[in-house]
């Protein structure tokens, strides 16, 4: 597997499918290595764009992923182009399968606590064989280190974050050296998914690449995260330019 990498505005994305990123991720599982993943879309992107020290998390990922259709236009534009997104939640649901395959361990952590036992509980219907060996939910004291030591004590082939970024990123980056190994990937909203608190685009939206407009529509609350949507398109135009230039 190539390990090519793509910038989009200084964030360097794995050139990757779903398919051959689910067996990298799975031999490193076998191999018990520590592993970073972030699955980054547009917002991220500028994000990281303006803020250092979230870029500074970002630097220290194994691995980054193009969560967003926007960031594979946007290396297409570039001359640079992805294959395919490789979104957290599909990511998310695979590496649970291969968990339950393989009798692996995980630990939750994120959501409101309803919304994690509701996660907790999916998972144990649809993916009976997979070791839950902890959870927490999303509202800690950050210098509380009890959570630290509950999973350095269970010692879970992957831990998934669902505290938002750059939150979950942020928490990555500094506890990950505490640990002995595991699979450590923030995802975002995908609890409430799993969950069934929030609907995803049904597969007709997804594959004409408007899941964010249906989701906007849904969610109109949403609105203001969806202006990151222009400004990173503008952005990668200004940057082609240069490019050509």
């Amino acid at each position: 597997m190539s390990d090519q990498r793509v910038s989009v505005l200084g964030v360097d994305f794995l050139h990757t499918t779903m398919n051959e990123m689910v067996a990298r991720l799975a031999k490193h599982l076998e191999q018990e290595d520590k592993t970073f993943v972030v699955t980054a879309n547009p917002e991220i992107v500028l994000y990281a764009e303006e803020d250092e020290d979230y870029r500074g998390y970002l630097k220290k990922a194994t691995y980054i992923t193009a969560d967003g259709i926007g960031v594979v236009k946007a290396a297409a534009m570039l001359g640079t182009p992805l294959p395919e997104r490789v979104t957290g939640f599909d990511m998310f649901m695979e590496l649970l399968a291969l968990a339950n395959e393989r009798q692996y361990s995980i630990y939750l952590l994120g959501a409101k606590d309803e919304v994690l036992q509701k996660t907790i509980a999916e998972i144990e219907r649809q993916f009976p064989q997979v070791n839950i060996a902890g959870s927490h939910h999303g509202y800690f004291d950050w210098e509380d280190p009890s959570i630290e030591n509950e999973i350095q004590a269970a010692k879970p082939d992957m831990v998934f974050l669902a505290l938002g970024f750059p939150r979950q990123e942020k928490w990555i980056a500094e506890k990950m050296d505490s640990f002995e190994k595991g699979l450590f990937m923030g995802i975002g909203g995908s609890f409430d998914v799993l969950a069934g608190e929030v609907k995803r685009a049904p597969v007709f939206w997804q594959k004409i690449h408007l899941e964010w407009f249906y989701r906007l529509v849904k969610q109109p609350s949403r609105w203001r995260r969806m202006l990151a949507l222009p400004i990173f398109a503008g952005k990668v135009w200004r940057e082609k330019r240069k490019g050509t230039s």
